[in-house]
């Protein structure tokens, strides 16, 4: 059976990122482990809160009793809220059709975290940001961005809201990674009965249309497919053919060549993820 890890925590991406899940799993067949990370400082390993020159300063004994027991009150109190978190989680899936839902609730650094499981899973799906930066629309996620660069998995970074995906745009630049991306949507089962559209940025000339070939002898007449030319910047190509809140997926590869390279090369791609509201899907 396929399994689908999806990291949740306690920003608002929650709901979304099990709705997004869940449509994934039931299409597919596959079950669901739900990842809550507590990082260090959550988890009550000392990283929290350093006593060690209180006394030096005057501190008492009964003073930095009392601060020790805070802390470990703080951490048990998020470890509470994580495996509510999870629990709430595995509702969600459980009441949208999923079957098979299992909890993982670790202790560190969760792009590290998720990088380390990832190779017992088909696809990870995170949110594009993370707790404390609910409405920061000025960056993408450090965190987020770290998994994106350091996995070797398919990667959902889904918006905050959910809607079920009725056509996956897929960046085609002729290269290996968007080779790949475009031949996993044409034989996964989850997009069975979803539009496809090939979107190729480029100018006119013997390029563009050595790569128009590539992709029409991949889609090989499939039924709801298109091929479709743009021209000018990457970003501004794709965004204005996106339809935000109509069910659109972009799909594309982690990295690519000529322009599309630079989506995952510089500053593009951060802008792509973080300002776009429809879920990205990438490979490597």
């Amino acid at each position: 059976m396929p399994k689908l890890l999806c990291a949740i925590d306690a920003s608002t991406y929650g709901p979304s990122l099990c709705d997004h899940a869940a449509w994934f799993a039931t299409r597919l067949g596959a079950g669901v482990d739900v990842l809550h990370v507590l990082d260090r400082d959550e988890a009550g390993t000392g990283a929290g809160l350093d006593l060690s020159g209180s006394v030096g300063l005057g501190a008492s004994e009964v003073l930095l009793e009392q601060l020790t027991k805070a802390d470990e009150a703080r951490a048990q109190a998020a470890q509470a809220h994580g495996r509510a978190m999870l629990e709430g989680a595995a509702r969600r899936l459980t009441e949208a059709g999923v079957a098979e839902v299992g909890l993982i609730h670790r202790h560190g650094e969760v792009a590290q975290t998720l990088i380390d499981l990832e190779a017992d899973f088909d696809l990870v799906i995170i949110g594009k940001r993370g707790e404390g930066r609910n409405f920061d629309e000025g960056r993408l996620g450090a965190k987020v961005e770290r998994v994106v660069r350091g996995s070797v998995r398919p990667i959902l970074v889904a918006p905050r809201v959910f809607m079920p995906i009725t056509r996956a745009v897929v960046a085609f630049d002729g290269g290996a990674s968007a080779t790949k991306a475009l031949t996993h949507v044409l034989e996964s089962q989850a997009f069975a009965g979803v539009d496809i559209l090939v979107a190729i940025v480029g100018d006119p000339g013997a390029q563009r249309d050595a790569r128009v070939q590539a992709a029409q002898d991949l889609l090989a007449g499939r039924s709801g497919s298109a091929v479709k030319t743009l021209e000018g910047d990457v970003e501004g190509a794709l965004k204005r053919e996106l339809r935000q809140g109509q069910g659109d997926l972009l799909v594309m590869g982690a990295y690519g060549q000529s322009r599309l390279r630079e989506l995952f090369l510089g500053s593009t791609t951060t802008a792509m993820v973080r300002t776009g509201k429809v879920p990205v899907l990438l490979f490597r």
